[in-house]
Parts: C-alpha cells; sequence; structure tokens
C-alpha cells in the first residue's frame, strides 16, 4: 500500500494532480467536531423503534437500517428520515394511521441527540471538556494550516444549518471558513454538499483540483469525485477521537476517495503533499 512517506496517509489515486488548490471544503460532524460522536448508535434505535412498532424486532430489520445509515452517512438528516418512512411503509408492521412523516420522526431523532450533544457543549465552556476532547486529532491546527496557505474554506454539513453554525462557533472554527458555514435548510433542492461543491466550482470557475474535499462520509467523497475534485477521506475513530475506524476505512475506500487518514496529526505532511506540484 502507497503511503506518503513518513506517515499512515494512505495513496489511493497515485494519478493525483496536485499543486493546485484554491477551495476546500470540509464536512462538520466526524471530520473537525466530535460533539455529535454517536449520532448512529442513536439513529439506529430510531429507525428500527419506527419500522417495528409493537412487534419483535427482526434481524432483517436492524441488517437494513444499519446498512441505510451506513450509505447514507453524510446527507441531509431530512432525507435519511424520508428514506425511514420508506422503510417502514416497506415492512408493513406499522399501521398506516401511525406512520409519521420526514419531519415527525427526525423530531424524535434530534430531541434524542441533542441531550448528550448539550451536555458536551456545556462541559466545553465550563471547562469539564477541552477543545481536544471535542475535535478530531489535529483538526484544528489543519485548518489554521490550510487558512494560512489562503485557502478559502467552506465547512458542509448534514447537520441544521443553525446547529453547524452554532457548534461551529463553540468549536471557535467558524473563523477560520470566510467561505461560509452551511447546512441543511431544508429540501435537497435548496441544499445538498454537492450543490455548494458545484456552486463553489461555478462562481469561482474553478476546476477539478484546485478543490480540495475533506470529509468521513462517502456522501462529500462521491460528490468530490463526481465533480473532479480531490477527496481525502477521514476514517476517524469519533470515540477518541484519533486513530483509524475500520467501517469508514471500507466505506470511503469503496466511495471512490483519493487519500486516507485517521485524522489530522500528520496535516502538515498531507498539506505538503498536496501542495506539491511534482507528478
Amino acid at each position: 500500500m502507497d503511503v506518503i512517506s513518513g506517515t499512515d496517509i494512505r495513496i489511493l489515486n497515485k494519478s493525483l494532480e496536485r499543486g493546485r488548490i484554491k477551495y476546500a471544503i470540509f464536512d462538520f460532524d466526524g471530520t473537525i467536531s466530535i460533539l455529535r460522536e454517536g449520532w448512529e448508535r442513536i439513529m439506529e434505535p430510531v429507525m428500527i423503534e419506527s419500522i417495528c412498532g409493537d412487534h419483535p424486532v427482526s434481524d432483517e430489520v436492524v441488517r437494513r437500517v444499519r446498512e441505510f445509515i451506513d450509505e447514507t452517512t453524510g446527507i441531509q438528516t431530512i432525507l435519511q428520515m424520508e428514506g425511514l418512512v420508506e422503510m417502514v411503509k416497506e415492512f408493513g408492521l406499522v399501521p398506516a394511521d401511525k406512520i409519521l412523516d420526514s419531519w415527525g420522526y427526525k423530531k424524535i431523532y434530534n430531541d434524542r441527540l441533542m441531550v448528550p450533544v448539550r451536555r458536551r457543549i456545556a462541559d466545553l465552556q465550563s471547562g469539564r471538556k477541552t477543545l481536544a476532547d471535542c475535535t478530531v486529532a489535529g483538526s484544528i491546527d489543519f485548518c489554521q494550516q490550510l487558512y494560512q496557505r489562503n485557502v478559502i474554506m467552506y465547512t458542509a454539513s448534514g447537520t441544521d444549518q443553525e446547529d453547524v453554525r452554532n457548534e461551529a462557533n463553540v468549536l471557535g472554527v467558524d473563523k477560520w471558513f470566510k467561505g461560509g458555514v452551511y447546512g441543511a435548510i431544508g429540501s435537497v433542492e435548496e441544499y445538498s454538499k454537492d450543490k455548494v461543491i458545484k456552486e463553489i466550482l461555478r462562481n469561482n470557475n474553478l476546476h477539478g483540483a484546485e478543490l480540495v474535499v475533506l470529509g468521513d462520509g462517502p456522501v462529500e467523497i462521491r460528490n468530490a469525485k463526481e465533480n473532479g475534485a480531490i477527496a481525502v477521506g477521514i476514517a476517524s475513530n469519533e470515540v477518541t477521537g484519533r486513530g483509524w475506524e475500520q467501517r469508514k476505512i471500507e466505506r470511503l475506500t469503496k466511495a471512490g476517495c483519493d487519500l486516507l487518514m485517521p485524522d489530522f496529526r500528520q496535516g502538515r505532511q498531507l498539506l505538503e503533499y498536496l501542495f506539491d506540484a511534482k507528478a
């Protein structure tokens, strides 16, 4: 396996065009922030309960839910809930008059998720937790280094825009994202990571390798590759904030990332590689 010299950063595309980056888009949760660590463990039971209703939980329901969450990591939450509505109808275990719409399911999920998120924010603001406890290792320094290279930076998240802007401010990273902090505002027609990528490329007359996209979900990696941008997969262990997470390695590799790394502790070496125009 090819790696950047002296690092654990895996090179999955050796023909990558380097030395041209002007803009960067970061995913937020799991790429910079780990305030929402464990969201899958909250979404999974919400989906299973919604599908099964009063019926016993089957292995098939659990398998389908886990596969769905894995495949859709990175898209807007409301779209995941639209998928949940379809699964509830498909399995047919819940009476039609008991089936909620996507916004109803999203409220159940979000209400549960925000309990640990608010607790972590309170712990950070009180000093019981540090910034390092709430971010992927090295991500803050990496953002600062990229900013100092005059790269225009954005963050685009599937989390609701009001929440992602608040959490970026709490972590103190919003100051690096002069391009903007984007989050879900409604339908896919109004906002999606693909739409943000296309708008940045079009509005700034960029071409492919002038834009780098960094994220821990397959959605932003696929979007990056479909638009010709450089895709850096962050296979982060969100529990510890550092080191590899095997499931992310598999899904980011499958999504087609150009480079793969566990966190940003070797961010300086990544930047040296990306900004080196040598073939």
